[in-house]
């Protein structure tokens, strides 16, 4: 097994630091959109593949191109969502590999902005996420929109340690997280998208999870844990450990991908001692380990693949999702850790940006 010291570049972590020493907070506030139905602190976002309608004056309702993404969406609540989440991943990466109180106090501006201060917070919620104009105002698959923000949790604990996350801030971070959770838990929305049979469902179940642990809700980490035993591995992977979901979708690579990486993230959140999930498995063999061992020869080898090539981007991957190093981990498969380290681990491409919700591995492990 290779030591983790090895596997991180330093002066990669404290540049990226650097440069987000440099820049400025970024709110939810900075944009809004006139088509959105919620005010200025609501989180709002289209539809990836809905277009206008060309038979109409109007182009209202839009109508489905599944897998054409529409380059005229609205879509900058998203972009400053990850923009956020990478600076405070940045940043926070940078405070743990260096201790300098530069990057935590740049850290915790951007986080109070973002979720406390009254002026720029968000609403935790997602009542106008992957809205279609013409006809609807937000969709419960709208929660997907903030997967990114799992890594914010993690790189807050490694915040811990700095005087600048005070008690107050911290708590204020706690707040808005958990009021999340319980509307992710109790409103149509996301109760809709708990029980979505593909990569929703699983997105739901990362982010619940993570966020649970962050508030310590052990009640939402045990239905996590049961929904990934019960719901999500026996009715999304198939015997051979790929997930038809998926394999039926016009970028079935990437959704693989996709969903593997999120399904990974929940073992490794989630698997404790007497509840290890790395090595949990159903009576017919699928387990986790079985979703690995399926989708590895095509990542190490893509022109292996046997289905058919995504309609976009399917030149961009594979590229070095953090599945590979969880895995390799916590299932002690010294060949993904590798795997990882061959792979791009810094894509340029927007799409695979857009589909890798952890930019900064050394703040998980």
């Amino acid at each position: 097994m290779i030591n983790s010291s090895e596997l991180f570049d330093k002066e990669w972590i404290i540049n990226k630091a650097k440069v987000s020493l440099n820049e400025k907070p970024r709110h939810i506030t900075d944009a809004f959109s006139k088509l959105s139905e919620g005010g200025l602190h609501d989180f709002y976002s289209n539809g990836d593949y809905w277009w206008p309608n060309s038979d109409t004056l109007d182009g209202l309702p839009y109508v489905c191109r599944d897998g054409q993404s529409n380059p005229n969406a609205f879509f900058e609540h998203r972009v400053i969502l990850r923009k956020l989440r990478t600076n405070v991943a940045n940043l926070s990466a940078g405070y743990l590999v260096t201790g300098n109180e530069d990057y935590a106090e740049k850290a915790v501006l951007m986080l109070k902005e973002f979720f406390i201060d009254e002026v720029t917070k968000m609403n935790p919620n997602l009542l106008y996420t992957q809205a279609i104009p013409g006809v609807c105002s937000g969709r419960g698959i709208g929660i997907i929109d903030t997967l990114h923000l799992i890594e914010i949790p993690v790189a807050i604990q490694t915040l811990s340690k700095s005087p600048f996350l005070t008690e107050k801030v911290l708590f204020g971070l706690k707040q808005w997280f958990s009021e999340y959770l319980k509307w992710m838990t109790t409103h149509e929305f996301g109760i809709k998208e708990m029980n979505e049979y593909n990569n929703h469902g699983v997105t739901w179940n990362v982010q619940a999870a993570v966020f649970a642990r962050f508030t310590e809700n052990t009640h939402i980490q045990d239905l996590c844990r049961e929904r990934y035993k019960k719901i999500l591995l026996p009715n999304q992977m198939a015997l051979n450990g790929s997930f038809p979901a998926e394999l039926k979708r016009t970028k079935p690579y990437s959704y693989s991908i996709f969903v593997l990486d999120n399904m990974v993230t929940i073992c490794h959140v989630l698997s404790k001692p007497e509840d290890n999930l790395w090595e949990f498995q159903l009576e017919d063999g699928r387990s986790i380990r079985k979703g690995i061992e399926f989708l590895y020869p095509y990542l190490e080898d893509k022109s292996k693949w046997p289905f058919r090539q995504d309609v976009e981007h399917f030149e961009a991957w594979p590229v070095a999702v953090s599945s590979l190093l969880f895995a390799g981990y916590g299932l002690s498969e010294g060949k993904y850790i590798k795997l990882w380290k061959r792979l791009e681990k810094h894509p340029i491409d927007d799409e695979v940006r857009r589909n890798i919700a952890i930019r900064q591995p050394a703040l998980w492990l």
